[in-house]
Order: structure tokens, then sequence, then C-alpha cells
């Protein structure tokens, strides 16, 4: 079997940079996620993970480091996460908020609630 092609996608205004390095066995989110097509944008990365899940074995890290994402983003955001809980490799979701960011706590803080993966909520200081 040939080895899976990584997903990178360069961050812009109103989307994420996206990472899913498949070699790494590693999945992030970093940046805004405010798309005009959040399915659109989302579409790639859904079908990605159904590839990977297909062949992945052992430990996956999701990193989401979300400074802002809209409601339609948290729904593919969502979706996406799904598809991970599904998967045969064992998948741990990382979660990083600003300190002062309430909303993305809470966010990371719903999401685990509602995923049946580790959620790791992680405070980072807003200089950094």
């Amino acid at each position: 079997m040939n080895a899976m092609e990584d997903l990178v996608i360069v961050r812009t205004s109103k989307t994420p940079e996206v990472r899913f390095l498949a070699s790494e066995k590693t999945m992030s989110l970093a940046g805004r996620s405010i798309p005009e097509n959040s399915i659109q944008f989302f579409e790639p990365l859904l079908n990605w993970t159904e590839s990977f899940c297909k062949s992945c074995a052992g430990q996956v890290e999701i990193h989401v480091k979300l400074e802002y994402f809209n409601t339609s983003s948290s729904k593919c955001l969502m979706d996406l996460l799904k598809k991970l809980e599904q998967c045969s490799c064992s998948a741990e979701v990382f979660w990083y908020y600003e300190e002062e960011d309430e909303d993305m706590q809470e966010a990371g803080e719903d999401y685990a609630a509602i995923i049946r993966l580790p959620f790791k909520l992680v405070e980072m200081s807003a200089d950094v």
C-alpha cells in the first residue's frame, strides 16, 4: 500500500492553517475559521480523515488552535471529530485557548462533552 499524502493548506485571513500529517499521525488546525463556505473548505479535510482512518494504527494527535470560528465551521469541526471518534486508531484531542478567551475554552469543553475521545484543554498565555 502506498503512503498517504499529507494535507497542508496555508492559513488565510478567513481559513485556518491545516497540517494533517499522515506519517507523523498528527492533525492540526490553527488560526481563524470563517470561510465563505465552510462545507466546501472542510470537505477535503473530511475526505482525508476518512481515508486516513482506513489505514491508521496507533495513536493520533489532533491539535486545535483556533482563535475564532463561526457557526458553520463549528458544525464541520464536529463532523471531523466524529469521524475520528469512529476511527480504528486511538485519537487524542488537544484544544488550545488563550487564558482570557472563555468562549474558546467553553467551546472546547462543549466538544469534550459530546465527542468520545480523550480531550486535553490547553491554556496558552495571551502574549505568545
